[in-house]
């Protein structure tokens, strides 16, 4: 298991000498297997509590590329220049709509599993978001549109307390014809 320890002062919340981050394969790490044979059996993970301040946005982008360049390098996946943009604009607009719309904290949680990137961003509001009708007229409020336009899959459920949106998005440029367009949402 690697783990990452985040500087104090980050938005992974100020703990005294850092906060852990772990990427791990849900495996024990006596496993023989290859690290990309691995990858493509058991999800590669990384869980982060942002405590919700305006720099979490940025901070939450950061990790998203940080988990992806060290799937890269650690377990030889491929990871386009497209899926790193995507993964991070997905980041970035879960987490402002998180920050935005529900108080408190906010977990991001990324899993590489088989050849996406999932994105699965909690925060303690429990209404679901709901996509509006295309507007070129409406100033803000595309996140959702957004999202859905360039992500495989995509659902919204409600969870005990707040919600959890799920976003899922192809680590390659290959010629499937389910990568854009998204899917339909899921409450």
């Amino acid at each position: 298991m690697t783990e990452w320890v985040l500087p104090h002062g980050v938005c992974a919340g100020h703990a005294e000498g850092g906060e852990t981050i772990r990427m791990e394969p849900d495996s024990s790490e006596d496993d023989d297997t290859a690290p990309q044979a691995r990858a493509r059996t058991r999800p590669i993970r990384s869980t982060v509590a942002l405590d919700g301040d305006g720099s979490c946005i940025a901070e939450a982008r950061r990790l998203a590329a940080m988990f992806l360049i060290r799937a890269r390098a650690e377990y030889g996946l491929p990871v386009s220049a497209r899926a790193m943009d995507l993964t991070q604009l997905v980041v970035s607009e879960l987490v402002t709509n998180a920050r935005k719309y529900a108080p408190g904290p906010v977990l991001m949680d990324l899993r590489i599993v088989g050849a996406l990137i999932e994105v699965q961003v909690w925060d303690s509001d429990p209404v679901l978001p709901v996509a509006r009708a295309a507007d070129a007229q409406r100033v803000g409020q595309h996140g959702l549109e957004i999202v859905r336009a360039v992500a495989r899959g995509f659902e919204a459920q409600r969870e005990p307390v707040g919600k959890r949106i799920t976003a899922r998005i192809p680590l390659t440029d290959g010629p499937d014809p389910g990568v854009t367009g998204g899917g339909a949402l899921r409450a």
